[in-house]
């Protein structure tokens, strides 16, 4: 799966746009991702993606970095040994892109702010 384009608020994966913040698996995506708090990432916000056992998580904090991933996500990611990559929505997509071909990696990605 490979990310055709972002800009603020939207996201081309193929040929099909989103317009709210995703979550992309290897097998699917989660195109209604919505969190305890708008701009911050908890533990609970994520049990689906902890479940799938990636090599790399990507948060793409939105295209300003508004996102913030709270230490509780950073410790649990650290215990287990994923890797944990945090950029602006549009280095993360890049990223994504990148590892995609390479290992099993899941993406969390804000799409405004």
């Amino acid at each position: 799966m490979n990310i055709s384009s972002y800009s603020f608020g939207q996201i081309i994966i193929g040929k099909k746009e989103y317009n709210s913040d995703i979550i992309i698996y290897p097998e699917r995506i989660d195109s209604f991702w919505w969190r305890k708090k708008s701009h911050s990432v908890a533990i609970e916000d994520i049990p689906g993606i902890l479940k799938k056992q990636p090599e790399t998580i990507i948060f793409g904090t939105g295209f300003y970095g508004l996102m913030k991933i709270e230490n509780q996500v950073r410790e649990k990611c650290k215990k287990r040994g994923i890797n944990l990559i945090i950029e602006k929505s549009g280095k993360a997509v890049q990223i994504f892109n990148e590892l995609n071909k390479e290992q099993k990696v899941i993406a969390a990605l804000h799409l405004t702010c």
